[in-house]
């Protein structure tokens, strides 16, 4: 089974608005992961051209880091966290509920890595997968046609817009009106602000200084007390800031 294969039920957060999806065994999915809603943001509505092409793989590897971090499937070792970050190690035991999810996190088991690595080994490839998710559920669509009856081009416009509205509602309310994020979107506003490509949302959030300040602060790792449980705070937050890190160096 392929890492874009929808399967089982994610834990990786409550409930978000997305459609039930189900897969050939029968089984219902009714949420997304977060590399999942980092994704569709990121897809520019129309063209489906992603924003921030330069970093995607690490922005794709950070949030499926993190998700398995806020999972408790992986932790950080104690210590100097040296250049390219903290050293990550996997915990727990049996499956997950997510083949792209368990693919990481063997990908984690396979020895011990710096973060910073880490995220390309992880993130190389997930943008295909991701998207043959996100058609599977029919939030994007595929079209192919010609330009000037010659050249053929793909777009991925949205096809169901009621969960891309509700992220973009969730990230407004933490960017624009000051309210507190949960840990999924305190997530994706991070790796957003990192990678570049805060700005170019679409029509929301409003541009201003304040949203820049907010969305700096999530990127540095200032969650908020109520934002992660303390089990998993402090590798949750090690992963994204590491995560950030290396986005912010890939673009400079």
């Amino acid at each position: 089974m392929t890492p874009g294969t929808a399967t089982g039920r994610t834990e990786g957060g409550a409930g978000n608005g997305a459609d039930d999806t189900t897969d050939e065994g029968g089984t219902v999915r009714d949420e997304t992961l977060i590399v999942e809603d980092l994704t569709l943001l990121m897809l520019d509505d129309e063209t489906g051209v992603p924003a921030g092409a330069a970093t995607l793989h690490y922005a794709l590897g950070g949030a499926v880091l993190v998700e398995l971090a806020l999972l408790g499937r992986l932790v950080t070792a104690d210590g100097p966290a040296g250049p390219n970050g903290p050293e990550v190690r996997p915990a727990g035991t049996g499956p997950l509920p997510d083949p792209l999810l368990q693919a990481a996190y063997e990908q984690v088991a396979e020895r011990p890595r710096r973060v910073q690595p880490l995220l390309l080994h992880v993130g190389v490839g997930l943008h295909e997968a991701v998207l043959d998710r996100l058609l599977a559920r029919g939030m994007i669509r595929r079209e192919s046609r010609k330009v000037l009856g010659l050249f053929r081009t793909t777009r991925l416009p949205v096809d169901d817009v009621r969960h891309e509205e509700a992220l973009r509602d969730r990230v407004c309310a933490v960017l624009e009106r000051g309210e507190s994020p949960d840990a999924r979107t305190a997530a994706v506003v991070a790796l957003l602000s990192a990678s570049g490509t805060l700005p170019s949302l679409h029509p929301r959030p409003k541009w201003s200084g304040e949203v820049i300040r907010r969305a700096k602060e999530l990127e540095e790792g200032h969650w908020g007390a109520g934002a992660v449980g303390t089990a998993v705070a402090r590798t949750a937050l090690g992963v994204a800031v590491a995560s950030t890190a290396a986005t912010v160096a890939a673009v400079t």
